[in-house]
């Protein structure tokens, strides 16, 4: 099942969740992290919706550093023996066809990080990895933008370089019926691939990580983990690819679909 989120006119203007059928949308009445979703017995086309909102409004977006060999590698770091956590900032999420602002502070050296997003369905504390699969709601596409400088020269740390207004897209919809250990993910700008992997490449898997998480905080419906990126970052390249204004990313992950962003200068 595909659940999605999404402005259209005549309906609220927060926002309307809903089921992906096909080519149509049918509008339930509540977030599908409440069960049972309940039916408003309204069907729309996709020509008629205004805008993509992100599919939940997530507590907590948790992100993974270094969780492909091939990105250790080109990072030229040792893998890591646990997973690398960081936080971003709520506030940096936005969704499907909206932009990417390259932030006043910090424009130059914005850099994409395609990803596969965990959507967290139940409070979960403590959990095995054998048991985390109970407690996924569904999966979707997420690029964890950042600044490289802000990351590697200015600050030292992470918080404010992945933190930016937009610097976390996730879309288009919560998919829930696909396994995520080997799905093909790409992510292209203006067309061109820089990134082609597969979530294979990941050094700890997606029920280790939501496991592993669970021991460290409580994890919330709707918290939104993302499990790190392949190789092909910007930084990494010869020369370095940073995203610049009129850009396209594209981000298709198997089994998910496309998330898609333009990116402007702020």
């Amino acid at each position: 099942m595909r659940y999605v989120r999404v402005v259209v006119d005549g309906l609220e203007e927060s926002g309307n969740y809903g089921v992906v059928e096909g080519e149509t949308i049918r509008i339930i009445k509540t977030s599908p992290l409440f069960s049972p979703c309940k039916d408003t017995g309204i069907k729309i086309s996709f020509s008629a919706v205004r805008k993509f909102l992100p599919p939940v409004e997530p507590p907590n977006i948790i992100a993974l550093g270094l969780n492909y060999r091939e990105h250790a590698r080109e990072s030229r770091m040792d893998l890591p023996s646990a997973p690398v956590i960081f936080l971003k900032a709520t506030t940096a999420i936005t969704g499907h066809l909206s932009p990417i602002v390259l932030p006043k502070e910090a424009p130059d050296f914005v850099d994409y990080e395609a990803e596969l997003v965990v959507v967290i369905g139940k409070k979960a504390k403590d959990i095995t990895p054998e048991d985390a699969s109970d407690y996924i709601l569904g999966y979707t596409c997420g690029n964890d933008v950042s600044a490289r400088d802000c990351q590697m020269r200015l600050d030292r740390q992470w918080a404010r370089a992945k933190s930016f207004d937009t610097f976390a897209p996730v879309g288009p919809w919560i998919e829930t019926d696909i396994k995520p250990d080997n799905l093909k993910i790409q992510l292209r700008v203006n067309g061109v691939i820089m990134q082609n992997s597969t979530t294979a490449d990941m050094i700890f898997s997606v029920s280790d990580i939501v496991s592993y998480l669970s021991k460290q905080m409580t994890l919330l419906p709707g918290t939104l983990i993302m499990t790190g990126t392949p190789s092909g970052v910007g930084f990494a390249k010869n020369p370095p690819v940073f995203l610049r204004e009129g850009d396209t990313v594209e981000i298709e992950i198997e089994g998910i679909g496309i998330l898609k962003n333009s990116v402007i200068r702020g």
